[in-house]
């Protein structure tokens, strides 16, 4: 059923075939000959042909980067692999090869048509990233289950299918299910697939699609609360309070708290545990709202800096295309006076006027540039204050906030060590009616031992709150630093390329001027 080749020697797919195949399928025309002796770039193929080649395996492609079309049939490939970097792939042809399995095309994002017909396929699957897939060819293969069609149906643009000369062709319903189980198919098996053939195939197997259907809608359900999950907690990161809207960080304080487990059983721990976990969350929620009341002023802070330099950038724009539209009018009548002027002085005086009108222009539009630039170092500086005022005062409460987390462990720690020593005396005592699991018993030996015991779980529920208060304020003013740093880094780059502008615009402007004298001399 596989293109085999058991009489060539296999060939290692390397720079030089690379080449030579980019040599051969250039142009033919004058241009194609001057391109093939300075070298053509490989960045700069969009399409490159390697059938025939007795390729083994795939590698050295990754300087394609634009490639849009790639012919590798009729080799002797045994792994998709050496296609990362293809991002821009839309054709790709891997039929009469020996590939057994469908992978490696994770990247290959605008991927529309692929043909891997003649292989040694026996699944179809690792085709995830394809969203765009619109013609797939797997003809002569050994595909036998009939549930890989159920796997092609989360291709919304697939209209094009070749399966013919797989087991699973030969199963008396495989046309009915394919219509039926893939109705916005066009083409099955390189004929048209005709409405009757649909509806039949529909009515045939409603059932199935029903129960399908209502399968799939559960599990983009499921897909759909999961990303709005995701995209909610990266919200909550953004205002540097995830998880602080629950009890996450007072459970994240018992988690690794042996010690504190323990106690758990004392005789009126469970409820003084309660409440202070009540209470603890309150804390959390109230730091949670105002993270997110407080990257709100940030983020309109924000919005409306960058509309001010946008504003201000886009004016001063205007002003300069104002100042350059003027200066064109002149320019061109200025030119063509110089061209008609005979007599050498006015020619001069005329190539003089004219150089002057020139510096006066580059000046205007640097003063312009200056202008704006001082205006945007204002209004940066402004954007800056204002910022790093909302990031401190959003510190400063969080701070507070946490504190009394603190004061609430402080509280609890107080409350937690007076009943554990009123059960060591109890115990000494033989005054205590409850009974205590082995473990916990163990720690009321003395009363060095469970002031340790208590005072261990103290130590680990305050390093878990000043580790959550740490973070969020090195997180918070590590934002604040990049952003700011952006800003400015954004600001002279933008200087330079306009500042660059002006000088490639008054060059030109220029080199018209120059050139037109010295052909006047000339004459």
């Amino acid at each position: 059923m596989n293109w085999l080749y058991d009489s060539v020697e296999p060939r290692v797919m390397d720079e030089d075939m690379l080449k030579l195949a980019v040599g051969e399928q250039g142009p033919r025309d004058e241009a194609g000959q001057l391109a093939r002796q300075e070298g053509i770039l490989f960045k700069d193929v969009l399409s490159l042909r390697l059938d025939f080649q007795n390729i083994l395996r795939i590698d050295s492609l990754w300087q394609f980067e634009n490639l849009r079309k790639l012919q590798l049939d009729n080799n002797i490939i045994e792994k998709i692999e050496g296609l990362e970097r293809l991002v821009h792939l839309v054709w790709l042809d891997l039929s009469f090869n020996n590939i057994e399995a469908i992978e490696g095309l994770d990247t290959l994002v605008n991927l529309e048509d692929l043909s891997l017909f003649n292989n040694r396929i026996s699944k179809i699957d690792s085709l995830d990233a394809l969203v765009k897939l619109q013609v797939l060819s797997l003809g002569n293969n050994e595909i036998s289950h009939m549930m890989n069609i159920i796997y092609l149906r989360r291709f919304k643009d697939l209209r094009t299918l070749s399966l013919s000369g797989n087991p699973i062709a030969e199963e008396e319903d495989y046309k009915m299910f394919i219509c039926a189980y893939l109705p916005d198919l066009v083409y099955l098996d390189f004929r048209r697939i005709d409405d009757h053939m649909k509806e039949l195939a529909e009515i045939k197997h409603q059932y199935g699609i029903d129960e399908l259907k209502q399968r799939e809608n559960l599990i983009q359900a499921q897909l759909d609360d999961e990303r709005a999950q995701r995209e909610e907690l990266e919200e909550h990161k953004a205002a540097f309070v995830e998880r602080l809207n629950g009890s996450f960080l007072f459970d994240s304080m018992y988690a690794e708290d042996v010690e504190g487990n323990k106690l758990a059983h004392l005789p009126g721990v469970g409820q003084l545990l309660q409440a202070y976990k009540d209470k603890f969350v309150i804390v959390c929620l109230n730091i949670f709202e105002y993270g997110l009341k407080q990257q709100e002023k940030r983020k309109v802070e924000l919005d409306t800096f960058n509309e001010c330099v946008q504003e201000a950038i886009q004016e001063n724009r205007e002003q300069g295309k104002r100042r350059i539209a003027k200066f064109e009018e002149t320019h061109l009548l200025s030119l063509n006076a110089i061209r008609d002027e005979s007599e050498v002085t006015n020619l001069e005086m005329k190539v003089a006027e004219h150089s002057k009108d020139i510096t006066e222009l580059f000046n205007m539009l640097m003063t312009l540039e200056m202008q704006l630039v001082e205006q945007l170092e204002e209004t940066i500086n402004t954007f800056e204050r204002n910022i790093m005022d909302l990031v401190a005062l959003f510190i400063e409460n969080v701070q507070s906030l946490m504190a009394q987390c603190r004061d609430l462990e402080n509280h609890h720690h107080e409350k937690l060590l007076e009943i554990s020593i009123n059960t060591l005396e109890k115990i000494l005592k033989g005054e205590l009616d409850e009974d205590l699991p082995y473990d916990v018993r163990a720690l009321f030996v003395d009363k060095d031992t469970i002031v340790n015991a208590v005072g261990t779980s103290h130590d680990l529920h305050l390093l878990k709150i000043d580790n959550r208060e740490d973070e969020l304020v090195t997180r918070t003013n590590s934002w604040c630093s990049h952003l700011v740093d952006a800003i400015h880094k954004d600001e002279i780059m933008r200087n330079r390329r306009r500042v660059k502008e002006i000088h490639q615009y008054v060059d030109h402007v220029r080199n018209e001027l120059d050139n037109l004298e010295c052909s006047e001399i000339i004459d």
